[in-house]
């Protein structure tokens, strides 16, 4: 078990705890608070500096707006402090009513100078879990901690990241959430990879009321238990189970055999993949692995024997790479039969060292599409890219990212750490991230039995994008390697072995 532990100059959280605030409004508003109309390129921050002479000062501002919006609807009720819109009528309150909201609140929050707010993370470090997966999040947990802290950290103090090894397994899930939330004392809990984990991780959640974001972990049931304290931005399993049925008619297979997992991930997926085939006329036969398993020989065999025409690789991680080499050096690997990899193979640089005849592999990946990238989506591929020597950015990287920055987000706007106010924020948040805007639409004001949808859809990002992407070159980075399905984001047909 490793723990990963990031720091700021804790001067610089002294100095916000205390707010130490310049006046630098202009002469005419004298030291009163006043009314302010936002006009273009204003932020809350940028108004902070300007008004309070502290960058950090934001939260104040949305504070006593609220305050005057729960009595004048004409004042804009501010729920992001990331967001705010021309022609709002906010509150700039004046240098003492400022101060007195932060010493008001650190009182409330129980804070002294130089303490830290603790966010938890999960996340597969080491085998049998998937290190790749591992890795990719942990470099962007990495830089979103950066960005949060060099904004100002969350509640005016740095925000400490303590990421916690999960090895990919269930057990040692449930020993990570006890420690970070009995012994860590984490506000909050983001990451994970695998689904396995995180069935056992939600229950610890619930257990303590400990909110928490998952960032790719794709079993219904997580979100489908109805927790308030369980978020999910990965993709559903049955949804992508429609994807990829949708794909493989595309393509034209009539046969399939699925390669999957035993795990609470893998078992499903499959489960739920088979029915959609088999709605579409598709026969599917499924295989089964433990997870790091190392030979696949023997079922390789029986693969062959059922003469499939596309192979779907639902083993995560580093057993999927043992799995498509194997297959490929059997004489059923991508360049031999279609295959749809696992999604590991969007790390070029890993995939082409484990799997050398790996091409013609396609693969699904999850997030908006390059031409649909947003600036923040950019922003964060360059800063990827840069930190890790890698010549794309993977989704379950993103949802890291993403995952944290969502946490922080959440805790400004409840200006708490009390675990009832973040669940509550997360439920109303709308934020703009590198998936696209995030949102759970379906919640404790809008349940999903009275939405008339699946009760899965609880606390969910619905609007999760993905297209498949196939190799077509050996050894072409993920970057290059265009876009097959769906055809409104294709940049090349597809090649079939």
């Amino acid at each position: 078990m490793k723990r990963v532990l990031w720091s700021v100059l804790l001067i610089v959280a002294i100095l916000v705890a205390m707010v130490p605030m310049a006046v630098a409004a202009p002469a005419r508003q004298g030291d009163a608070g006043f009314d302010y109309i936002v006009v273009k390129d204003d932020w809350l921050s940028k108004l902070a500096l300007k008004y309070l002479g502290d960058v950090f000062a934001y939260p104040a501002i949305a504070y006593y707006t609220n305050q005057k919006a729960a009595e004048d609807p004409s004042y804009a009720k501010i729920t992001d402090y990331d967001l705010i819109e021309i022609g709002w009528k906010i509150y700039i309150p004046s240098p003492e009513e400022a101060q007195a909201y932060f010493a008001t609140r650190a009182q409330t929050l129980g804070v002294t100078e130089g303490e830290t707010i603790k966010i938890g993370a999960l996340a597969p470090l080491s085998a049998p879990g998937s290190v790749t997966g591992g890795q990719a999040m942990k470099a962007a947990f990495e830089i979103a901690l950066e960005e949060i802290n060099e904004a100002g950290g969350v509640l005016g103090k740095p925000v400490e990241l303590i990421l916690v090894d999960t090895e990919g397994l269930p057990e040692r899930g449930t020993a990570a959430m006890e420690r970070l939330i009995t012994q860590e004392k984490v506000v909050g809990v983001v990451g994970e990879y695998h689904s396995a984990v995180g069935l056992t991780a939600k229950e610890v959640a619930h257990k303590y009321g400990i909110p928490i974001i998952f960032a790719e972990t794709w079993n219904d049931n997580i979100t489908a238990s109805l927790y308030p304290e369980v978020f999910r931005i990965a993709p559903l399993s049955s949804e992508v189970a429609n994807l990829d049925a949708n794909f493989i008619q595309w393509l034209g297979a009539k046969k399939v055999v699925i390669m999957t997992e035993n795990t609470g991930y893998g078992i499903p997926a499959a489960e739920q993949t088979t029915k959609k085939l088999e709605e579409r006329g598709i026969e599917a036969v499924t295989f089964s692995a433990d997870i790091g398993t190392q030979d696949f020989s023997g079922i390789i065999e029986r693969i062959k024997a059922e003469n499939p025409d596309l192979i779907l690789v639902l083993l995560t991680g580093e057993t999927s790479y043992n799995f498509e080499q194997q297959a490929a050096e059997a004489g059923i690997g991508p360049q031999d039969v279609m295959m749809i990899c696992n999604q590991v193979a969007d790390d070029s640089e890993s995939f082409w060292k484990n799997v050398p005849d790996g091409n013609l592999c396609f693969y699904r990946k999850v997030g908006l599409p390059p031409v649909l990238w947003n600036e923040k989506t950019k922003a964060f591929a360059e800063k990827y890219m840069e930190r890790t020597g890698k010549t794309g950015v993977e989704s379950y990287a993103m949802e890291a990212y993403d995952s944290l920055w969502l946490m922080a987000t959440a805790i400004n706007n409840a200006g708490s750490t009390d675990p009832q106010a973040i669940i509550e924020a997360l439920e109303n948040i709308e934020y703009e991230g590198v998936l696209g805007t995030i949102t759970f639409p379906y919640n404790s004001k809008n349940p999903p039995s009275e939405a008339g949808v699946e009760d899965k859809w609880w606390h969910q990002f619905p609007d999760f994008a993905a297209v498949f992407i196939q190799y077509q070159e050996p050894g072409q980075p993920s970057s290059e390697a265009p876009v097959v399905y769906p055809e409104k984001f294709q940049t090349a047909p597809p090649i079939l072995p």
